[in-house]
C-alpha cells in the first residue's frame, strides 16, 4: 500500500515536470518567434530606406508608410493632418493701423514749468530707438514719416518738445523719425533752406512718405491733430496761443506743416533766399496755390498749439526784402529751391531720441543800399 502510493505520487511529479518543460518550450518557442520578427523587421527597413534612395516618391517609413497614390495631372497630395516636428508656426500678417487710433486722449495739458532732462525723456519713451525712431508693434502705418527741425541754440527747447511729441506721435501709430537740421555758426538763420536740407538729408537715411516741418518752440495741444500727410499740403498750427488760438490770416502757413514728396517737389521745395525772420512761410503758401493746390487744416479746435515763450534769437532779425520777395514767388520759384541748394554737412549723429545734422549752409549775400 505504501508503495503504491508512493508510486503514484512519483508518477504525478513527473507529470508536473513534464508539464513545466512543455509550458517552458512553449514561451521559448514565442520569445524566439518574436525576436526572429523584429529581425525580420530591421531587415525590411533597411531595405526601404535603400528602395527609397533609388527611388524617392516611395515612402515606406514605418509605422505610417504606404506607397503613395499618383494622381492625374492637375491634381496635388492633401497635406498631412499631423504636424511634422520641425513646423514652423508662421507669422500673422501684420494689420493695417487705423484712420483713427483708439489709444487718442484728444486735449493736453501743456505745461513748461517742471524741469526737463533728456535722460527723463528717454526713460519715459524706451521703446524709440536710436536715431528717434518708432515703428507701430501692432500695425502697419500708411505712411513713413520724418519730422524736420530747423535749429541753432534751443536745447531748452527741444527737451520740452521732445517730451511732449514722441509720446503723441506714438500714440498716433505714426512710423517716424525726428531729425534735427542744426545751423553751424553765428551767421544769419535760414529756416526754409534747413528744411529743404532736412528734406534732402532724410532721404538718405531712409525711403519717407511724408515730411513734417516743425518750429521746435510748437507743441500740439491735441493728439487728435494726426501727424501724417494728405491728399493737399497741410498746415497744422492753425490756432496757437500767441495769436489767441485763431488763424493770424488766410495765407499763414507757418510754425509746422507737411508735405508728400509728390507735393514737396511740385513746388520746388522751399526758398532758400529767405535769410532772417519772416516771409519764407508765405512764399511756400504762394508756391502751392500757384502750382494748383490747396491748403488742408485741421479742425480750429484740434490744430491748437502752445508756443514756448522766448526772446528773439540773435542773427535772426526781421528780413526787410521779405514782402518784396513774397511778391515775386511766382518768377522766383523755378529757380530758387531744392533744385537750387547747396550746403555741406559737418556732422550726422544719431542721439537716442533724435537723429542731429549739423550743416554749413553759408552767408546771406549783400544788401542792397537802401534808396
Amino acid at each position: 500500500m505504501t508503495r503504491l502510493m508512493l508510486g503514484r505520487t512519483l508518477e504525478r511529479i513527473c507529470k508536473a515536470v513534464l508539464l513545466l518543460c512543455l509550458v517552458h518550450f512553449l514561451i521559448m518557442m514565442i520569445l524566439y518567434f518574436d525576436v526572429y520578427s523584429q529581425r525580420f523587421d530591421i531587415f525590411s527597413r533597411f531595405n526601404g530606406r535603400n528602395f527609397s534612395r533609388t527611388h524617392p516618391y516611395y515612402n515606406l517609413s514605418r509605422p505610417n508608410g504606404t506607397f503613395p497614390t499618383y494622381l492625374p495631372a492637375g491634381d496635388h497630395f492633401l497635406p498631412s493632418t499631423k504636424p511634422e516636428t520641425n513646423y514652423t508656426p508662421t507669422i500673422k500678417p501684420v494689420p493695417p493701423c487705423p484712420e483713427v487710433p483708439p489709444g487718442l486722449v484728444g486735449r493736453l495739458l501743456i505745461e513748461f514749468s517742471s524741469a526737463m532732462t533728456l535722460e527723463r525723456v528717454q526713460k519715459e519713451n524706451p521703446d524709440v530707438t536710436n536715431g528717434g525712431k518708432y515703428t507701430p508693434p501692432d500695425c502697419k502705418a500708411k505712411q513713413k514719416v520724418a519730422i524736420i527741425i530747423p535749429y541753432r541754440h534751443r536745447d531748452h527747447h527741444l527737451k520740452y518738445w521732445l517730451h511732449y511729441l514722441h509720446p503723441i506721435l506714438r500714440r498716433q501709430k505714426i512710423d517716424y523719425g525726428i531729425f534735427i537740421i542744426n545751423q553751424y555758426g553765428e551767421d544769419t538763420f535760414n529756416r526754409a533752406k534747413l528744411l529743404n536740407i532736412g528734406y534732402t538729408e532724410v532721404l538718405k537715411d531712409a525711403e519717407y512718405d511724408c515730411f513734417i516741418f516743425s518750429d521746435v518752440d510748437l507743441i500740439p495741444m491735441d493728439d487728435r491733430n494726426l501727424y501724417h500727410c494728405y491728399d493737399q499740403p497741410r498746415h497744422f498750427a492753425i490756432a496757437m496761443d500767441k495769436f489767441g488760438f485763431r488763424l493770424p490770416y488766410a495765407g499763414y502757413f507757418g510754425g509746422v506743416s507737411g508735405l508728400t514728396k509728390v507735393q514737396f517737389l511740385k513746388i520746388n521745395g522751399f526758398p532758400n533766399e529767405y535769410w532772417g525772420w519772416g516771409g519764407e512761410d508765405d512764399d511756400i503758401y504762394n508756391r502751392i496755390t500757384l502750382n494748383g493746390m490747396k491748403v488742408s487744416r485741421p479742425d480750429v479746435r484740434i490744430g491748437r498749439y502752445r508756443m514756448i515763450k522766448h526772446e528773439r534769437d540773435k542773427h535772426n532779425e526781421p528780413n526787410p526784402q521779405r514782402f518784396n520777395k513774397i511778391q515775386n514767388t511766382k518768377a522766383s520759384m523755378k529757380r530758387d529751391g531744392i533744385n537750387s541748394l547747396q550746403y555741406r554737412v559737418l556732422e550726422v549723429t544719431k542721439y537716442p531720441l533724435f537723429t542731429n545734422i549739423t550743416v554749413e549752409i553759408g552767408k546771406p549775400p549783400p544788401r542792397p543800399p537802401r534808396g
